[in-house]
């Protein structure tokens, strides 16, 4: 086996780009636009769907993940970068998953649904920094950051140190040697 699922590289991708995405609307543009902003409505509604997606979409791919063969694991040639590799995957694994929990909490607990999807009527709360789960949200984006540098790292070193043409393991072809 020297390549992953067809469906695995297909979701890392997919995934790659929506969080990307995500991190940056919510951390640059909304973060930056005042709540008054009627254009700030239809950001949070775009950044709450791809949250949702994103989750539904991460939960498919653990799926996948956990009953599909796939490629040994990959050696750096270092013990602590080999359990430093495993550490990140599975921390993008789980701070995505409580980055979509902790927007979710953000959201019933501010009311969102109602205002940002039922056209209640109602205003965006003044301060979203007034509810838990947005400090909650804001640092687990710091951590996702964080995670997706070390992995970009990861590959790097691989690609360009190692040589090892790893980052063919999560691309389309044939699955055997």
């Amino acid at each position: 086996m020297t390549r992953y699922h067809p469906a695995l590289v297909t979701l890392h991708w997919l995934l790659a780009a929506m969080i990307v995405l995500g991190l940056v609307m919510g951390g640059v543009f909304l973060a930056s636009m005042p709540n008054d902003d009627p254009f700030k409505i239809m950001g949070l509604r775009g950044h709450m769907t791809a949250g949702v997606a994103i989750l539904a979409l991460m939960l498919i791919r653990l799926v996948v993940r956990m009953g599909s063969e796939r490629p040994s694991r990959a050696d750096s040639g270092s013990r602590v970068l080999n359990a430093a590799a495993i550490v990140v995957h599975w921390g993008l694994y789980l701070t995505v998953i409580a980055m979509a929990a902790s927007g979710l909490a953000l959201a019933m607990a501010s009311g969102l649904p109602a205002i940002v999807f039922g056209g209640s009527g109602e205003p965006l709360p003044a301060d979203f920094h007034a509810f838990p789960p947005r400090i909650v949200h804001g640092i687990l984006a710091n951590v996702l950051t964080a995670l997706i540098l070390a992995h970009i790292a990861g590959f790097l070193y691989h690609q360009f140190i190692l040589g090892d043409g790893l980052i063919k393991r999560m691309w389309f072809g044939s699955r055997r040697t």
